[in-house]
């Protein structure tokens, strides 16, 4: 597993406070985070591989500064938004998962085969040649997942990826997510996506109200949203 180390982070948008001295050490394979609207852990996710700078503090991914080295956190960092449509730049299904290879290096023949592995992988095998834009919602997402996966990463973030879903569709990502070999990190408000899950840390107005067990979690989040 990959060590995230959060150093001292504090984060500010304007005058508004969004983090209050963040100090975290993430070594477990399956972590969740917690937290009512506005209590600062989208922003965290984001710069746990590099995709927003903490105004104070650092976050590093094995050694590696998030801020400053983000191109290099992100090949070992994948993240997918709570919006899949924000991710989906490409046409067709097949063209999308290879676009996110097109500065890899790869030889054509190796792209096409991650490109077949993915649609198999997550059910969109017979979608290749298929509008992006027009699948499912859960489809959607599913190829959201596949195209940060396809570059074959360490760690996986997913903020809020259910949020958008009807049950059906959110069962079906959260179990891609089980699935998955790789070191997972989900922001959610559904709280049945953490079962099973090694840690969970809750935010509360910037800063960590506590950080345990999902059962443990679960229970603090509840008492502090009353």
């Amino acid at each position: 597993m990959s060590e995230i180390v959060v150093d001292g982070v504090g984060h500010r948008f304007g005058e508004r406070v969004v983090l209050r001295e963040v100090d975290l050490r993430i070594t477990e394979r399956r972590v969740g985070l917690i937290g009512a609207n506005g209590s600062g852990k989208s922003t965290l996710a984001r710069m746990l591989n590099g995709l927003l700078a903490p105004t104070s503090g650092t976050v590093t991914v094995d050694g590696i500064d998030a801020a400053r080295k983000g191109a290099q956190v992100r090949r070992k960092v994948g993240f997918v938004f709570t919006d899949p449509d924000t991710q989906i730049v490409m046409p067709t299904v097949g063209e999308d998962l290879a676009f996110s290879l097109r500065r890899s290096g790869l030889a054509k023949a190796e792209i096409a085969a991650r490109v077949a592995r993915m649609l198999e992988r997550f059910g969109l095998a017979g979608h290749a040649d298929h509008p992006a834009h027009l699948l499912s919602g859960g489809q959607k997402q599913l190829l959201a997942i596949g195209s940060a996966l396809i570059r074959e990463p360490e760690v996986l973030i997913a903020d809020e990826p259910t949020t958008l879903l009807d049950l059906r569709n959110a069962r079906r990502v959260s179990e891609a997510l089980n699935s998955l070999d790789q070191q997972v990190i989900v922001v959610t408000h559904q709280l049945a996506l953490l079962d099973g899950f090694d840690r969970v840390i809750v935010l509360d107005d910037g800063a960590v109200a506590f950080d345990g067990t999902p059962v443990d979690a679960v229970d603090a989040y509840r008492l502090l949203v009353g």
